[in-house]
């Protein structure tokens, strides 16, 4: 199953390729115009983007096929909604065109909300280009719902749509 091949990254993982990972995730994206950040990031912003929240990665026979990070709140986070004290959100989320289809993303979204919930959080938010209509569908599907918008003009060449999801409660048993 998907969820076996979930794992947090490690000191001795790759960093470029995990952003050659996401260059070949988003390039469907970049190809229809959309000017995500991981169609074009640098090894150096992967760095940053993961040291600012916690990155799990899908590892298929040694090599990554999967990322995504979940970061906390930040009260000076540029998007407001990302500032709420209950609200986690997660981004730099990606699977291998040639890995989709397997359950890898579903699992990968999955980990982080259950680690998000047992954290404490109650929502787990995200934002996408509004032109990614496939994305938002996907995401309504996983029960997210869009709350709010944001301009990361000039960074990229679109308006996002902040989604968010409720969590259930995460005990320890």
């Amino acid at each position: 199953m998907a969820g076996d091949l979930i794992r947090k990254l490690q000191v001795g993982d790759s960093l470029a390729e995990l952003t050659d990972l996401l260059h070949r995730a988003y390039r469907e994206l970049a190809e229809a115009g959309m000017r995500f950040t991981a169609t074009h990031q640098t090894v150096e912003t992967t760095a940053r983007r993961v040291q600012e929240g916690e990155c799990w990665v899908a590892e298929l026979d040694g090599k990554l096929v999967g990322t995504i990070v979940w970061v906390r709140p930040d009260p000076e986070d540029r998007v407001s909604y990302y500032r709420h004290p209950h609200v986690a959100h997660f981004g730099q989320f990606g699977v291998c065109p040639h890995h989709r289809g397997l359950g890898i993303g579903q699992a990968l979204l999955q980990r982080v909300e259950a680690e998000a919930a047992l954290a404490g959080y109650t929502e787990l938010a995200l934002d996408t280009s509004e032109n990614a209509t496939h994305l938002i569908a996907l995401y309504e599907k996983w029960g997210y719902a869009q709350v709010a918008t944001h301009d990361w003009r000039p960074g990229v060449n679109y308006l996002s749509v902040v989604m968010s999801k409720p969590l259930a409660p995460t005990r320890m048993e």
